[in-house]
Order: structure tokens, then sequence, then C-alpha cells
């Protein structure tokens, strides 16, 4: 399977079947949006091939009948729209966690489980409007055609949203990406864009929407996605009311570090979840920590990551780096990845931190083992 995905060439995957990876870090910031070779894969069972001219969206539930959609009603009935968002997945940064306690049975990420494009489609909202979704209806479930694999049970997987998110109009039903028609791997014909939430709920090859009373009962949101205390463990979890995933949380990690001159050119990532953006990005190094503010190289907005950028003294080797990110709502990030340790290696935003290692001119931080955890 792999070697028909359409990646490039040192594209990591961090599992094969099903498969599961993303780029090097030093290139996952060169541009603002990620080219398609480059954007971060996760896949929970298999990839359905599923022809356009035959597709059907159904829409049911709360409802006083079933409606069905084709691309080519989607298209015609709701007014085209272009979303520029980030994805990232809720176990991005893994790797932190499993350096203080094992995670167990989950994909090994690194920091590379995130990539940005502008996404093309219809809103949400428009179709909820258009279909009259009034009444009991307090949630609206997506539902994939592909069919997954989860502790033993085989079903397709799906989540939910609140309403009230999926009216504020940025939602996308999306069938291009990057200005090109949407490609099998990342949820052709049709698929789910949730700005600021987990990747999860960005639902691929959709399948049916639904309006719910209460949020999803599909494994994968009753379930799967869920966030523990550093406590807990499986055999005692009380998986019911557990807090259920949405919104990411404010973070960011350093992708590259590039010797110029007698200073290190220190670049990378920080996101803010829901409706907030990232404000400030501050760069510690030395021991004890020196403080400098980066630079954005992109605009503040919410449901977008910003590049970020900052000068440095040239350090020894072996000497800390680490970096930190605020949001618009004043919410930073934790110290240490031991307060935010859980078994399932979800929503890691510690600080993070690197050893300066001059390898060569050009240090790509790209594996797990050059991160450092105190």
């Amino acid at each position: 399977m792999v070697v028909s995905l359409r990646k490039s060439a040192d594209f990591v995957f961090h599992q094969k079947e099903p498969p599961n990876g993303g780029p090097p870090l030093c290139r996952l910031v060169e541009e603002f949006v990620t080219p398609e070779p480059d954007f971060f894969l996760r896949t929970h069972g298999d990839m359905p091939e599923l022809d356009p001219s035959t597709y059907r969206l159904t829409v049911a539930g709360l409802l006083s009948k079933k409606y069905e959609f084709s691309l080519n009603q989607l298209s015609k009935l709701f007014s085209s729209k272009e979303v520029a968002a980030t994805v990232q997945c809720a176990g991005n940064r893994r790797c932190s966690a499993s350096a203080v306690k094992t995670v167990q049975n989950e994909v090994a990420w690194g920091n590379d489980a995130i990539s940005s494009a502008v996404w093309t489609g219809c809103s949400l909202a428009d179709l909820l409007r258009f279909i009259g979704c009034v009444g009991r209806a307090k949630h609206v479930e997506f539902i994939g055609s592909d069919s997954c694999q989860k502790e033993g049970t085989e079903t397709k997987f799906g989540g939910s949203i609140p309403l009230a998110r999926a009216l504020a109009g940025d939602v996308l039903l999306a069938w291009g990406m990057n200005g090109r028609p949407l490609s099998r791997e990342h949820g052709a014909p049709l698929r789910a864009i949730v700005p600021g939430y987990i990747g999860a709920r960005s639902v691929k090859w959709l399948q049916a929407i639904n309006l719910l009373v209460a949020p999803s009962n599909n494994l994968f949101h009753a379930h799967a996605y869920r966030l523990f205390s550093p406590g807990a463990s499986a055999p005692n979890a009380d998986w019911e009311h557990a807090l259920e995933l949405g919104e990411l949380s404010v973070n960011s990690c350093i992708c590259s570090i590039r010797e110029i001159s007698d200073r290190l050119l220190v670049k990378g990532y920080a996101t803010a979840g829901g409706s907030r953006h990232v404000v400030r990005v501050d760069i510690g190094y030395g021991e004890p920590w020196k403080w400098i503010e980066a630079s954005f190289l992109d605009p503040g907005e919410a449901g977008v990551w910003r590049r970020w950028q900052a000068l440095i003294p040239k350090l020894f080797v072996g000497e800390l780096i680490c970096v930190r990110a605020y949001d618009s709502a004043a919410n930073t990030q934790p110290e240490y990845p031991e307060s935010v340790w859980n078994f399932k290696g979800y929503m890691n935003n510690a600080w993070h931190r690197v050893r300066f290692s001059m390898q060569c001119e050009d240090v790509k931080v790209t594996k797990p083992e050059l991160e450092y955890y105190l």
C-alpha cells in the first residue's frame, strides 16, 4: 500500500499498515501551505476508493426525511468557498510522552502529525440551514466510508461536533485541497474540515452526516479519543466520564536549526485551538534559560498555524533550546511533559526541548531521539 501513495521519497512512516506518517520536520515549515507529497497521513483502517460520479452523501438523524447529495448537487446548491486550515492529530508529539513513560498500542508519532492546506468545498452551515436543522438536534455526526479495526471491533470511522460549532461557517465539506481535487489518501471525494479541532473530527471519505441530540456513540468518539489523567491506565480507565477531545491545545515545535555566521536560526510552528490564535512564541536557550521572542512568518488567524523564526547566539554542542507559545486567550504550554502525560499519549503540548547537535551545516531535528526531556 505504501508504494502507491503519492508521498515524498523521504516521507517518514511511523506505521505502514494502515499507513501513518509525516515529512521531515525541517521541510514541514518551509511553506505556509503544505504540498500534498509532504502532508501528514493519518489512517485508521482501509482507504476506500470511491467513484465521484456515483458518490452520494447521506444526511439523516433528527430530520423529517433523509437527504442525499451528489458532488454535483453540493457544488450547485451551495456557494464554493476556500478555507485555510491546519489539521493536527491529537497524537502529535507523542514522542515526548513516550520518553516519560511508555505509551502502548498507539502510532509512535514524532512532531510531524500536522500540516496545513487551503481546502475548497461548501460550508456545512449552508447545508444544515438548507435542510432546516431545528428542534432537538445539538450535535452533528460525521461517518466515514473507511472500515477500521479498534479493540477487536470493526466499525466505520466517525465522530461529532456541537451543532453550534457546525453552524459557525468555517466548517467545510471539502472536495478540493490546495487547488486540486482531493486525493484518495486525503479523503476523496469528500471530507469534513473542522478548523481548531483535533484531526479526528475532520472525517475523511465522508459517507453520512447525522443530526443528534447527544454526542456520537461511534467508537472513535465515545471511546478512542478521550483524555485521561496521568494516574489513569487502560484497565482502570473510566471511559464514559473521560474528557471528550475537541478543541486543540496551544502548542509549538522546533523544526530546524541552522548556523548563520555566529548565530543560530531556529524555525518551527505554533498552533492554537478553537477560535483562538497564536500571539507570541518564546525561544529559550542555555542553562538557566535566556529568552528571545520569535518573529512570525504568517498572520495570526484561528484554525491555522503560525510559522516562526528566531536568531539566538551560537551554542555549544549539547546545550538546550526550547520553545513555548501563547494564544489569544493568554493560554500557554506546560513546562514539563510529565504534567500532561496520559496512557493514550494525546494532547502533549509541553515545551518542546532539543539538545543542540551540530552534525552538519543544517541541523535537522527529525527524530525523537534528538528531543530532550527534563
